[in-house]
């Protein structure tokens, strides 16, 4: 064989090599699972008290396997990385993960780039319920209730759109958003009443109300991420065991129909895990938006519209994405911290008003 025919059949083998979806996917894959892991060790390490980063990856080694790794750090090291730092990195990473999910179950369900937590009311709904406890409950009561209060919210916020959005038995995708705005309005509203009522002269009750809504992970413990954590990985392996009818649900519900997909059986299971995703991690977060619009359409241009393909790295993106917003949360206005959900909104909405104007689309969102 000449030089010249091995030289086109190897440039022949790597351009089929570079347009294989396989290993475009693995390597976006394998690519973010990387970054998550340098940036969850970035944000550990960065604080007003530096840690050196093979200190950090030392210490958590040492937690997981005793007595691996010689102690060379100090106690007080050991306190900042493992008791303040790593939860609230790792809980950043959880809900991250289980808005993006979620922002790509609902858009997947509507049809609609837009559809996202906030705009179906969930987040309204699970804020109402939160800021409840706060305002109208003891501060020993609120300690114990808020995270399902917030849940309840999500959830029954969750199943009063669905109902609203019934029209002669079927569910019109177009009720559907316009029953999750207007309630998400109405709830809003609620919330705000609340914040002004319990605005009196020596309570502060109402700034506990603000700075939850506006989104915060700087109370993360490691008893909080139980929850997100279980609810996450179940949610998402039952949404991967749907993934074909997701995508049949792409096409519109005629062609799923056709496809043997039960629709409102369908459309009500995914309400459901959506609401408990958005519930748990709303719970223990307080409101943070525009996660769940932005990564799934930054991830479809990437990947396609398969959600086998989708979810997965939506979670490794998701993750990553909050892990470094919280991060410029913190360090923006040192030594005092902007809440995560402010950062969020200043990112997201520039994307939304682009997304407004963008006609491009990626299977039929």
């Amino acid at each position: 064989m000449s030089s010249q025919s091995r030289n086109i059949r190897r440039q022949t083998v790597i351009e089929r090599m570079m347009l294989s979806p396989n290993i475009r996917f693995w390597g976006i894959f394998f690519s973010l699972m990387i970054l998550l892991v340098g940036a969850v060790v970035l944000a550990v390490a960065v604080g007003p008290v530096p840690i050196p980063y093979d200190t950090v990856v030392s210490i958590v080694i040492a937690k997981l396997f005793p007595g691996v790794i010689m102690v060379t750090w100090t106690p007080v090291q050991e306190q900042i990385v493992w008791v303040f730092r790593l939860p609230r990195v790792l809980l950043a990473v959880l809900v991250g993960a289980t808005l993006s999910v979620s922002g790509t179950v609902l858009q997947a369900l509507v049809r609609n780039p837009l559809a996202d937590p906030y705009t179906f009311g969930v987040s309204s709904g699970a804020s109402v319920g939160a800021v409840l406890v706060i305002t109208l409950a003891s501060s020993i009561i609120a300690g114990f209730t808020l995270p399902w209060a917030a849940f309840l919210g999500a959830l029954l916020t969750m199943l009063l759109v669905y109902l609203l959005a019934q029209q002669g038995g079927q569910i019109s995708t177009g009720r559907l958003i316009l029953a999750g705005v207007a309630i998400s309005y109405s709830l809003s509203a609620v919330t705000t009443f609340l914040v002004l009522r319990a605005s009196s002269p020596g309570s502060n009750s109402a700034a506990i109300a603000l700075s939850w809504l506006a989104g915060s992970l700087g109370a993360a413990k490691w008893e909080q991420l139980g929850i997100p954590s279980l609810s996450l990985l179940v949610t998402t392996v039952l949404l991967l065991l749907q993934a074909r009818q997701l995508n049949a649900l792409l096409a519109g519900d005629e062609t799923a129909i056709s496809l043997g997909v039960n629709v409102p059986v369908l459309r009500l299971q995914l309400f459901f895990l959506t609401s408990l995703q958005v519930g748990t991690v709303v719970a223990v977060s307080g409101a943070i938006g525009f996660v769940g619009l932005m990564i799934p359409h930054m991830v479809r241009f990437w990947v396609g519209a398969d959600h086998q393909r989708v979810l997965p790295i939506v979670i490794l993106l998701g993750g990553t994405y909050l892990v470094l917003v919280d991060l410029i949360g913190r360090i923006i206005i040192a030594p005092s911290e902007l809440p995560v959900g402010i950062v969020t909104a200043a990112v997201g909405g520039p994307f939304f008003l682009w997304l407004l104007q963008s006609k491009r689309t990626v299977g039929g969102i």
